[in-house]
């Protein structure tokens, strides 16, 4: 058995460079060994699990939807706002919620303390292939290429064959 504790787990820290996105997190299957970059999933760990705080007024990252990776929310403490198809719900302390692949969200700090919530997300990467992020705000894609390194990218609609012939 490999155990951890939350106050021995390193914080990481990302905000955006104007500060609209700025979040704090504990990846937890990290610290119990999951290793990120392996194809194997004995190692890459069937699901992730991380703890997130989300400083007031900010948000975790645009609205983005998965292309294969679900995601569990529990709430910690603080107030949130959820942001996904129909519009924004509040959350707090005690809520869980689920989005599916496809299915696109964004959470944002909604109180005047810290946002805490624990994210599980399955690990759908296998075989070279995987998750990718659509951003519908600004028509973004987040993908993986070759050697699992994630490129943004924005391009336009087009046919199946552009550039094919």
């Amino acid at each position: 058995m490999r155990k951890v504790n939350l106050k021995d787990i390193p914080e990481q820290e990302r905000k955006s460079p104007k500060g609209k996105f700025h979040k704090f997190v504990r990846n937890v299957s990290v610290a119990l060994g999951r290793e990120p970059e392996s194809l194997d999933l004995a190692k890459r760990h069937p699901f992730d699990l991380a703890l997130v705080r989300i400083p007031k007024g900010k948000s975790y990252c645009p609205y983005h939807s998965h292309s294969a990776e679900s995601e569990l929310y529990l709430v910690i403490s603080g107030r949130g706002s959820v942001r996904d198809k129909d519009g924004s719900t509040m959350v707090s302390a005690g809520d869980a919620f689920f989005f599916q692949p496809g299915e696109g969200h964004q959470l944002t700090n909604a109180g005047e303390e810290d946002f805490v919530y624990y994210v599980i997300a399955d690990n759908p990467r296998s075989g070279g292939t995987g998750d990718s992020c659509f951003y519908p705000d600004s028509g973004k894609w987040a993908v993986v290429r070759e050697g699992l390194e994630e490129v943004i990218v924005k391009g336009k609609e087009t046919d199946y064959f552009d550039g094919e012939e």
